[in-house]
């Protein structure tokens, strides 16, 4: 049986409502909006894709808004699901549940509100986008459990996070083309590149209690298949900016990207704890760089 990391006495739970909003503050990652940026920027390429550069700024805001609520939700799901588990993680095991601070009830109480908040903006697009949004909350409450079935719930992750681009096309378009799709994929291997360096934190911990990653499924071969895995993206995202007829400023979005891949590779190369977590993070910059070339290309090029 792991070693457990220090926590504080779980029949105790802070009883000062500053407290408590800082324990609901931390469970749903407020206080590290890494994992909103990661999900917001995928949305913002299909919206601007959707609506060749000029997309509805009312639907923007909602995706905007449902985005963070989403990321919120999940984050909240995660841990009810992990409750049994992230106190013998060192990177999560001051996490609200693992000590006791939030109850595992409270955590579906707030999974529950999120979700449905963010149902509440999704109501006011049409009808196809509404009927989406069910598929978006069912892989967002289905990821945190793959861990136990899969060495690859990064799939599971990805596919959450990027259903919001088929949503995107539906909101602005009424129907999904055929680029969608490419863009589509582009994100699902984007979750499993830099989730994949974020396991690779946890790997030693993940092995000892159980968990599967992706981080431990590829092994000593990590840092070849997230190359493999970033090559594929850029070449997805080159065919959709084909596709969409994008020109220069949008290839050198790709080209930033790629730069910052590099220097992801640089970042794991010794498989350490801290810096892989800055590879991951540095994803942002990422999505960031790819979302300015769209934007500036459509600019330039109507």
């Amino acid at each position: 049986m792991p070693p457990d990391y220090p926590r504080v006495d779980p029949l105790k739970p802070p009883h000062d409502w500053r407290a408590r909003l800082r324990s609901y503050w931390v469970l749903v990652r407020a206080d590290r909006p890494i994992g909103i940026f990661l999900l917001m920027w995928p949305a913002l390429w299909a919206l601007w894709f959707a609506g060749e550069g000029q997309p509805l700024w009312w639907v923007t805001l909602i995706f905007i808004l449902g985005t963070a609520l989403m990321r919120s939700a999940g984050c909240a799901i995660n841990d009810y699901a992990d409750r049994d588990l992230d106190g013998h993680v060192k990177r999560t095991a001051q996490r609200p549940l693992a000590t006791g601070e939030i109850s595992a009830k409270e955590a579906l109480g707030v999974f529950v509100v999120l979700a449905l908040a963010a149902f509440g903006l999704v109501l006011f697009l049409n009808l196809q986008t509404i009927l989406h949004s069910f598929v978006a909350v069912g892989l967002a409450a289905l990821y945190p459990f793959m861990k136990r079935y899969t060495h690859l719930p990064q799939l599971f992750l990805g596919m959450a996070f990027g259903w919001a681009v088929p949503m995107a096309f539906t909101a602005l378009q009424g129907e999904i083309p055929s680029l969608a799709w490419p863009l589509f994929a582009a994100t699902v291997i984007w979750a499993l590149i830099y989730d994949t360096m974020y396991a690779m934190v946890d790997r030693d911990d993940d092995l000892k209690v159980g968990i599967k990653s992706s981080a431990i499924l590829f092994g000593r071969y990590d840092r070849l298949v997230i190359g493999v895995l970033q090559v594929t993206m850029l070449c997805l995202l080159w065919q959709v900016g084909e596709m969409a007829g994008r020109g220069v400023a949008w290839q050198l979005g790709l080209v930033v990207g790629a730069g910052l891949f590099v220097f992801q590779q640089y970042l794991i190369r010794e498989r350490e704890r801290g810096p892989c977590f800055r590879a991951f993070l540095n994803n942002n910059l990422f999505g960031m760089a790819v979302f300015v070339g769209l934007f500036v290309d459509y600019l330039i090029t109507p």
